[in-house]
């Protein structure tokens, strides 16, 4: 992450914050909305002043979400005491948690590939009536609902 030296005391604007963070504005804004991200002071013009501490926040959480795990997840993990004071033992448990639900999820993709690539050999270019990928793509009536 860049260095960061401000004039203003330690406190930069929410553009600055995004540029640092690589995180959209929007996306800062919700953040703040869903109390993911403390709400920072405003200026008497009414402008957002973040500091440290919010950096580091927005930093933990979007590392969390380029790790898969859902907000749901980050604001647990920030309820324990985000990344300054979060007992070890509490985050092992939810990391835990979500490296199962992605080997759940790898397990998935595989049968699924093996099942489309078995699919795709079968299939011998012909016309629509005879496709076992268009047979595999379109369920039976019943199935439907």
């Amino acid at each position: 992450m860049d260095t960061i030296t401000h004039s203003r005391g330690g406190t930069f604007p929410i553009g600055e914050l995004s540029r640092l963070t690589g995180v959209n504005i929007e996306t800062i804004r919700y953040y703040e909305k869903i109390g993911m991200l403390p709400a920072p002071p405003r200026t008497e013009g009414g402008r957002r002043v973040y500091d440290r501490h919010h950096l580091r926040v927005l930093a933990f959480i979007r590392r969390g979400r380029e790790l898969g795990f859902t907000l749901d997840e980050i604001k647990a993990l920030l309820a324990l005491g985000g990344p300054e004071r979060a007992p070890c033992g509490e985050v092992r448990e939810i990391a835990t948690k979500h490296l199962d639900d992605i080997r759940a999820k790898i397990a998935d993709l595989s049968k699924l590939e093996r099942l489309l690539g078995q699919t795709i050999d079968r299939c011998e270019g012909g016309t629509a009536p005879e496709c076992p990928v268009l047979d595999i793509l379109s369920p039976e009536p019943s199935m439907v609902s």
